[in-house]
């Protein structure tokens, strides 16, 4: 107890143009190609980011500055999932598509709300033990007459767009290991582009391509190396070998492609965000020594080929799941007197990044939020000037770091006003202790990160706790990349707030984890207009016209891992619930959204803590390395699945033996855990939950008003 509140304490203070029939949006089922997208009419938004270049720019100009007291619900689509939405919506031709928690894909008439079609993949729910951040996804492609979609279980899948029917369907991993997909593809050249997660729990990342027409794979690109000699590697994997150590092909070294894509359609450059290493304690993973290419890494390829084209590594050697799968975006600046072609990206790790597109020469890097791992990036060399102390495995000290794992930045997409040269960002200001772990073992099931969960659990302290959330706040950060400065912010009670859209209109719209979706004034950060969604927001908007209207669109529906593990932390907005739907917005939209539900809670009513301090400490090693990435820190669940404290199975080490060991729930994604636990080790995580409610329930009493 006392090293959990001294953690704690550290962690307080670390943070002080298509043709007229496509582009007014009249329905049809026009073939979306390069030259439509590249068109980019302003109607139209046919790729997760709008553009090639990923910037979440609409030019529409309707709802402006002016006109935006006027903006109102126009129709709303219930979802058929209550896990988090994390979808960007595509619009074609009059048709709104939009992909949903388990990768399932609906079509909307865009003019009434009516669902034309819906498509299910059927994802195996016990897919979801595999997947770090719940069971989401990101959004689907769009080329020809198909819509293409990612599946949480590893397949690509091709649908007609008019009938919702599959196509063909290809699996682009080995499902016999811990691979998922979340992301969003991209469609290039005629080719389907997807990548894939899972550093957390093994794998050895990729993105491939794939036939638009027949889905045969056409080119995969890794990102690390494999075991030496068992592979004929192409001259970029060699370089990248001499930077690895030990066998760290035995956990396949991370560096999955699990978001982040952009493409230069002169340059004929693809550009990838590449995450962390598996493990993240770089002691396990590759000795403690090396950069580990590509971890970490901005990544460009030739799209035609997927030959290697240049890397920029943001995080050499990275030990804290410091990912740049962040979103990249692409942009022409005047800099210097010059015409610079740019590539920009917030990673994880705090610092904004600019990139000459070109040939990944470094311009400019300044952090955006406190970061105390690193103190600055050194231009010459282009490497973080780290903080000695953040190696906790060579210090074998814990290490509060700020940012934590869930970064500065997480997949929630930026935007890019083109005319005011700024870039929105939507921060989160949270530290995570980061513990080395002596004697780490990889498993076949649960975080195989190699750090020490149970030891930075949240103790049963007011006073830390409270200070805990007061000190994880977010922000929408407004960054004017040429002065690599901040030009104003707006602050929001917790982290997790969704993605953004820049318009013509001098707006940014975003929603929020307190349920509210805004619109603010591009230059100075005014709130202009709000909507209580009911629900956290964390997807990002699109906007579109139609029939000469301009609409605004969004998924709301709280989840990701914030929603998951971070436990106390994961209500600091407040509490959230998840209400999944499609909400669209016009000019004078008169539709209202029905009564929100009551929230229930539940008083703490747990069986008495009988079990012996030996039993209550091994079962909270097991439940912080194999149970709170879901049921939460300390056993506090967040809002997506059930708060285990309040759980009747603790009152019955036969039911509890059913859900765990036997496996009773996996159809709900609770598989079992059989595999790596006895009966009586399982009874052991019972004792500790039963433990920990009985914590809680002491704090509240002596807390009561």
């Amino acid at each position: 107890m006392r090293m959990r509140v001294a953690l704690w304490a550290m962690t307080i203070g670390s943070l002080a143009l298509a043709a007229c029939s496509q582009g007014n949006g009249a329905t049809g089922a026009s073939g979306v190609d390069a030259a439509r997208i590249i068109a980019a009419a302003p109607a139209q938004w046919l790729s997760t980011g709008r553009t090639y270049d990923e910037q979440r720019f609409s030019p529409l100009t309707t709802i402006n500055q002016d006109t935006i007291g006027r903006l109102g619900l126009d129709w709303f689509a219930d979802l058929d999932t209550n896990r988090g939405q994390e979808a960007t919506p595509l619009f074609i031709d009059g048709i709104l598509y939009v992909s949903t928690a388990w990768s399932m894909v609906k079509a909307y008439d865009a003019r009434t709300g009516k669902l034309l079609w819906s498509f299910d993949p059927a994802v195996p729910r016990e897919t979801l033990v595999k997947a770090c951040c719940d069971a989401v996804n990101r959004g689907v492609a769009a080329w020809g007459d198909k819509i293409f979609v990612g599946t949480l279980d590893g397949r690509l899948i091709a649908i007609n767009r008019k009938t919702g029917k599959a196509a063909w369907s290809v699996v682009t991993l080995d499902q016999s290991k811990n691979y998922t997909i979340t992301g969003a593809p991209r469609v290039v050249n005629g080719m389907v582009i997807i990548g894939n997660g899972g550093a957390e729990f093994g794998a050895r990342g990729y993105v491939a391509a794939y036939d638009a027409d027949t889905g045969k794979e056409r080119w995969r690109f890794y990102t690390v190396p494999a075991q030496p000699g068992t592979e004929q590697e192409p001259d970029y994997l060699k370089k990248a070998a001499a930077t690895w150590h030990g066998e760290w092909w035995k956990q396949g070294g991370g560096g999955t492609v699990w978001d982040a894509m952009a493409y230069d359609p002169e340059l004929d450059l693809l550009y990838i965000g590449v995450g962390n290493g598996s493990p993240w304690n770089q002691a396990y993973r590759s000795e403690g020594k090396g950069d580990n290419l590509y971890l970490s890494s901005i990544v460009a390829v030739h799209a035609k080929t997927g030959e290697y084209a240049w890397h920029y590594q943001t995080t050499p050697g990275d030990s804290w799941d410091f990912t740049a799968t962040q979103h990249i975006m692409l942009a022409d600046l005047d800099m210097g007197g010059a015409r610079r072609k740019v590539l920009m990206q917030a990673p994880k790790n705090g610092f904004f990044y600019m990139l000459d597109r070109t040939n990944g020469k470094l311009l400019s890097a300044k952090n955006f939020v406190p970061v105390n791992w690193a103190s600055g990036i050194d231009m010459t060399t282009g490497r973080p000037i780290e903080n000695p102390a953040a190696r906790y495995y060579k210090t074998g000290k814990p290490f509060i770091g700020s940012p934590g794992a869930t970064g500065a930045h997480s997949w929630h997409p930026m935007a890019f006003d083109p005319k005011s040269s700024l870039v929105f960002i939507p921060a989160n200001l949270a530290a995570f202790p980061y513990i080395p772990e002596k004697g780490w073992k990889a498993n076949r099931l649960g975080f195989n990160v190699g750090v020490d969960i149970a030891a930075a659990a949240m103790p049963a302290d007011k006073a830390m706790r409270d200070a805990a959330m007061k000190a994880t706040t977010g922000a929408l950060i407004a960054w004017d990349p040429i002065a690599q400065k901040e030009r104003w912010r707006v602050s929001y009670k917790g982290p997790w707030n969704g993605g953004l859209l820049a318009t013509g209109g001098d707006l940014v719209f975003q929603g929020t984890a307190t349920g509210d979706f805004n619109a603010y004034a591009t230059k100075d950060g005014r709130k202009l207009w709000s909507f209580p969604a009911q629900t956290g927001i964390v997807a990002a908007p699109i906007s579109y016209e139609l029939d000469g209207q301009q609409y605004v669109a969004v998924m709301a529906g709280w989840g990701g891992v914030w929603a998951l593990a971070p436990g106390i932390l994961s209500d600091k907005s407040g509490p959230s619930r998840n209400i999944s739907r499609l909400l669209v917005f016009r000019l004078d939209g008169k539709a209202a959204l029905p009564p929100a539900p009551p929230l229930p809670t539940m008083p703490l009513d747990p069986p008495p803590s009988t079990a012996s301090r030996a039993t209550i400490a091994a079962g909270a090693a097991r439940f912080g390395r194999y149970c709170s990435t879901c049921h939460g820190d300390a056993a506090v669940g967040g809002s997506l699945v059930t708060d285990l404290r309040h759980s009747g199975t603790l009152n019955d080490a036969d039911i509890w033996k059913q859900v765990v060991h036997d496996g009773a729930l996996k159809d709900n994604g609770m598989v079992s855990f059989a595999s790596i636990f006895s009966a009586a080790e399982i009874d052991d995580i019972r004792a500790y939950v039963i433990h920990r409610a009985n914590e809680d329930k002491a704090l509240e009493t002596a807390h009561a008003d």
